[in-house]
Order: C-alpha cells, then sequence, then structure tokens
C-alpha cells in the first residue's frame, strides 16, 4: 500500500517518515512526500514535492497533520483521485468537518481528533461515565499543550467533550464552557466546563473530570511521545485499505 505523507516537515511528518523506512510497516511503503519549501530539507532518500496533486495521485492512502487551512485543497485532490485520506489536524472547525463529510462520499476518509489507542479508549470510558452520572456530577474537562500549539481548546479535548455531551444525551455546543473570566457566577448545573495550559514542550496531557458531592473522578490521558500519534495514522491506512467511500474514525479502526 503506496502511503503518501503532507507536511513532511512537520513534528508528526517527520516522525511518520522515520516510521516507513523503519521497515517494520512491511505493508506500507512511502511513495512520497509534500513540502511547500522543498529546498529547505537536506538531502533525502524519498520523493519530495511541492505539488500536491502530485502526492495524491501517486499514493493509495495520504496521511494529513498539518494545518486546518491546507484541508479544503486536499479534500479535493482526495475526492479527485479517489485516494484515502487520513486526518490527524486538530483545530478544525464546522466548516471543515463539512467539507470532510462531503468528500467521504467519493472516497475514504478517517477522521480523529487523536490518533492514540489510549485516547480513543478514554472517549468510550467518557462517555460511559457520564452515561451512568447523573447532572448532579459537574464535568470539567483540562488540557495542556506545548507553547506551539495554536488552537484551544485541543480537538482532542473537545472531542473528550463531546463524549461526554454524547453519554448525558445533549449538544455539547449547549453545555459548553470555555472561557471563565471575573465574576462569572455560579457554575450552571449540567455545564461542561474546559481549561487549557500551554508550555514547554508537553506532548499532551487530558483529563475529564467528574465531582460527586464528597467524591471525584479522574479519567485522565498522558502522551509523552508524539510517535504514538504517527503508528496510530499507520495503523488507520492499513485499516482503511479495501473499504468503500465513507468517513470512519479510530473507533472503527479499534474496533471500539
Amino acid at each position: 500500500m503506496k502511503i503518501g505523507i503532507t507536511g513532511c516537515t512537520g513534528r508528526v511528518g517527520k516522525i511518520l517518515i522515520e516510521e516507513l523506512q523503519s521497515g517494520e510497516w512491511d505493508s506500507l511503503e512511502l511513495s512520497g512526500a509534500h513540502a511547500r519549501d522543498k529546498s529547505k530539507l537536506s538531502d533525502t532518500k524519498f520523493h519530495v514535492t511541492e505539488n500536491s496533486e502530485e502526492l495524491f495521485k501517486n499514493a493509495d492512502a495520504v496521511i494529513d497533520f498539518t494545518l486546518p487551512e491546507a484541508l479544503p485543497a486536499h479534500l479535493l485532490l482526495a475526492a479527485k483521485h479517489k485516494t484515502a485520506l487520513i486526518i490527524g489536524t486538530t483545530g478544525i472547525d464546522e466548516n471543515g468537518e463539512k467539507a470532510i463529510e462531503k468528500a467521504a462520499r467519493d472516497t475514504t476518509i478517517i477522521y480523529a481528533a487523536n490518533m492514540s489507542l489510549g485516547v480513543n479508549l478514554l472517549f468510550a470510558l467518557v462517555e460511559r461515565a457520564a452515561e451512568s452520572l447523573n447532572d448532579d456530577w459537574d464535568i470539567e474537562i483540562f488540557e495542556s499543550h506545548h507553547k506551539h500549539k495554536i488552537d484551544a481548546p485541543s480537538g482532542t479535548a473537545l472531542a473528550i467533550g463531546k463524549a461526554a455531551a454524547k453519554g448525558r444525551k445533549v449538544d455539547l455546543d449547549d453545555v459548553k464552557v470555555t472561557a471563565r473570566n471575573s465574576v462569572t457566577g455560579e457554575r450552571k448545573k449540567g455545564d461542561i466546563g474546559f481549561s487549557v495550559a500551554r508550555g514547554g514542550d508537553v506532548v499532551g496531557e487530558h483529563t475529564a473530570f467528574f465531582y460527586g458531592a464528597g467524591e471525584r473522578i479522574e479519567i485522565s490521558h498522558l502522551a509523552r511521545d508524539r510517535s504514538l500519534f504517527a503508528r496510530g495514522a499507520l495503523q488507520a491506512a492499513k485499516w482503511c485499505e479495501g473499504k468503500p467511500a465513507g468517513l470512519y474514525s479510530m473507533k472503527d479502526v479499534l474496533g471500539l
């Protein structure tokens, strides 16, 4: 299976290249990578192009860990060439998600806020906890990331919130609180709150808190190494081979 990598100079892009060249993914082959300016790359042992269409045309699947602004063009190319697309990009807004759904009519797309096995298990646990506990239990979600991250709350934190909201059978947009400042008044029953920290080189830390009367439940995930996101994306690429056009998630890949 031929795999193309967008943003090969990015943090996860570099790890994806290393993983594919490690020899540990026997059924996957690096067909090429895309860079906006390949002159900035030193001598490479793989094909690099500045032409996105060339990348999609020559790959069975493309893995995208770039920026939300690049996504519309990648979706059009994936649909045009029937190339599977694995999307690990975060910070995608509602319009971006609608564009993903549209492209999935024509090709196989796997979209996840987080590609790690542990985080996707966390989603399932949070949904179950929220379903089991009534709204007398207050839900708060905390996340911490490195200082270079540009979106907040993180896509993973919002996905945790969606899992909690699904467990309570409510719409996250109706109960989400992403900012508190000055005199806010008492916490509203049923709200799902978010708090954020940015600093250093933190790969990713997420905790869902369930506050009850005299007790508290914490469900946490700590990522220490970005390679887990790359390995999850490559696992998704293997899984999608031969799958019909449609929108899938890591829950599908992992059978959760």
